[in-house]
């Protein structure tokens, strides 16, 4: 176990495992979701699980909203790119800013949570159902986040080949 937590950055540390923990917890207290009773590795897998899928929700949803909103700004890639050349700070602050919107989207999560609990409350949805539901919808959240990374390494291949 200390051979994997040595070998976590602090960017899954603080974008997936934090985040995951706190939406286990609150959902948990929330009777959003039930965690098996089992071991620490697999609920530190569990965890780190849960907070994959709230940062993607951030990356697809939070983020896409705020910019539209006007809420954030983002400078130009390229120029993000040559700025991090001369500031090695900078990949610091965009970690932190990535933990920001991560922890935004554990909090709305929660919230859409609860909204989606109560109408499958009192729609009287089976617990299979439900999970029918959630294994779809993460289907088709990792396959937007597949593709939104991977036209991510493209943007970045081109970016070094031009």
């Amino acid at each position: 176990m200390k051979d994997i937590l040595d070998k976590i950055s602090s960017y899954n540390l603080f974008n997936y495992l934090l985040p995951g923990v706190i939406f286990a917890v609150l959902g948990q207290r929330f009777e959003i979701i039930a965690l098996p009773k089992t071991d620490i590795v697999v609920l530190a897998f569990l965890y780190y699980f849960i907070g994959m899928i709230v940062s993607r929700v951030g990356s697809l949803v939070v983020e896409p909203a705020f910019k539209k909103l006007k809420i954030v700004i983002y400078s130009p890639y390229a120029d993000y790119l040559k700025a991090s050349e001369k500031d090695p700070k900078l990949a610091v602050m965009v970690e932190a800013n990535n933990t920001y919107r991560t922890l935004t989207a554990t909090f709305f999560a929660l919230v859409i949570g609860l909204l989606i609990t109560a109408v499958a409350d009192k729609l009287s949805l089976s617990v299979e159902t439900r999970e029918y539901w959630l294994a779809g919808g993460l289907f088709v959240l990792f396959v937007y986040s597949f593709r939104k990374q991977s036209a991510f390494i493209v943007s970045r291949v081109r970016h070094c080949t031009d």
